[in-house]
């Protein structure tokens, strides 16, 4: 049966019904959404998130057809009517995040009175994925800018001290000597080189790149309660996942700390013209290149650790069927030559 199926025809009108009022509440709040994601460079990844959540719907579609309906009508409502008081606070508040993440309730919700928690239990990484797609407060963004600010101005300093370049770092501003220059030169590590930019980009791509690459059982009908998917804990799959979305932490700090230090040892032989324009730009999408490279590298040395493993476990298992095999072959053995 498939999800579509499983919504009565007399009911079909509901749905459509749902889908107008849903769109016509959230007017405003998409296409501020829409706005931001266009202009605000640190969110422009989101333009491509609606592509790649319909793509995993779309490709995942046989096993949300295996899934039988099991609605849980008031709980539905419970969470419809959470996002919606969410969407009623952010607006008299004004408060857009409070806005947009309602947004992830009210479709959660749509799922549970539908179709039930098993259905949800495989919409969470397109609901994440939604979720990372939209802006934080401007309060937490700083808060998380300025340090990463900070530090890649320190490692630029550092490793501009490892070539015996004379600098001087005052808080995320960096002061040095071109060659030929008459006088001093700052470079200043500004929001857009804290590397957030970066961080929010690789985190939507590992999530992406674990949920792809993830595992699966042959059995199709493992893992469908939320106590077979508690139990996934206990697996490599799942701590392969894991890792692979907390390594893009310290890879976007890391590469994008070396971004700027790079950047500084230019500009004490080229000038601090290398912080602008063409150079910038390019770098940029250069350490973009090299954090995606070691984000698969992670994925891939994890894979060579899961197969060892699992063929460590595959022998372990020869073995000792190998031992159930022989033990009473040799007490046969023993008890023929006895008689």
């Amino acid at each position: 049966m498939s999800v579509a199926s499983s919504i009565p025809v007399k009911n079909i009108w509901r749905v459509f019904a749902i889908t107008a009022a849903v769109v016509l509440a959230y007017a405003t709040v998409l296409s501020k959404l829409g706005h931001d994601w266009w202009t605000d460079e640190n969110y422009s990844h989101g333009l491509l998130v609606p592509f790649v959540i319909g793509y995993i719907l779309w490709s995942q579609r046989h096993r949300f057809a295996r899934e039988l309906p099991q609605p849980a009508m008031l709980a539905g409502l419970a969470v419809v009517a959470f996002g919606l008081v969410a969407l009623w606070a952010g607006t008299a508040g004004a408060e857009l995040y409070l806005q947009r993440t309602s947004l992830i309730f009210l479709f959660a919700g749509t799922v549970i009175y539908f179709w039930g928690f098993n259905l949800l239990r495989l919409m969470i990484v397109p609901l994440f994925l939604l979720w990372l797609a939209i802006p934080i407060p401007a309060i937490i963004f700083n808060k998380v800018a300025f340090p990463l600010q900070l530090f890649a101005s320190r490692c630029a300093v550092s490793a501009m001290q490892l070539f015996d370049i004379p600098v001087l770092r005052q808080g995320n501003v960096i002061e040095l000597m071109p060659l030929g220059a008459p006088e001093t030169k700052k470079l200043e590590v500004v929001e857009a080189c804290s590397g957030i930019r970066s961080l929010m980009t690789l985190v939507t791509l590992a999530v992406v790149y674990a949920y792809f690459t993830y595992p699966r059982d042959n059995d199709p009908g493992s893992g469908r309660s939320w106590r077979g998917m508690l139990s996934n804990f206990k697996t490599f799959r799942f701590w392969r996942s894991a890792l692979i979305l907390l390594s893009a932490v310290p890879i976007a700090i890391f590469t994008n700390a070396l971004r700027v230090s790079g950047t500084g040892i230019l500009a004490r032989y080229y000038g601090t013209k290398v912080a602008d324009g063409f150079f910038h730009t390019f770098s940029g999408w250069v350490i973009y290149v090299v954090a995606f490279l070691m984000l698969f590298g992670v994925g891939w040395a994890l894979d060579r650790v899961g197969t060892s493993d699992a063929r460590s476990e595959e022998n372990e298992k020869g073995r000792q069927a190998a031992l159930q095999n022989v033990v009473p072959n040799l007490q046969g053995a023993t008890g023929g030559s006895e008689l």
